[in-house]
């Protein structure tokens, strides 16, 4: 069963760190490449930080470049995004994704809340 578990999310002041956590199980995690997602409430799913293959070279979007920084340990099969000088635009639901043509995950979301 293919499964992706976020967690570490929660409410933060401005400025303030989170680190979260997406484990992976059922599925060969090697070979996929993982992402994270972020949907604010009335806003359309934006991709924040990524693997561009399995390589290890990485994608940030522009609101988040030099704030945020993703990483993997494949021993634990997790990806993880640490978050830093965190805003309140920053507020959102983040999730996990799992990407290997014709296949994709995605995990149930963890709650982000900065507040100002």
């Amino acid at each position: 069963q293919v499964q992706l578990v976020e967690s570490g999310g929660g409410l933060v002041q401005a400025g303030g760190s989170l680190r979260l956590s997406c484990a992976a199980s059922g599925f060969a995690f090697n070979s996929y490449v993982m992402s994270w997602y972020r949907q604010a409430p009335g806003k359309e799913r934006e991709l924040v930080a990524a693997f561009t293959g399995t390589g290890g070279n990485t994608y940030y979007a522009d609101s988040v470049k030099g704030r945020f920084t993703i990483s993997s340990d494949n021993a634990k099969r997790t990806v993880n995004l640490q978050m830093s000088s965190l805003k309140p635009e920053d507020t959102a639901v983040y999730y996990c994704r799992a990407r290997r043509w014709p296949s994709e995950y995605w995990g149930q979301g963890t709650q982000v809340t900065v507040s100002s």
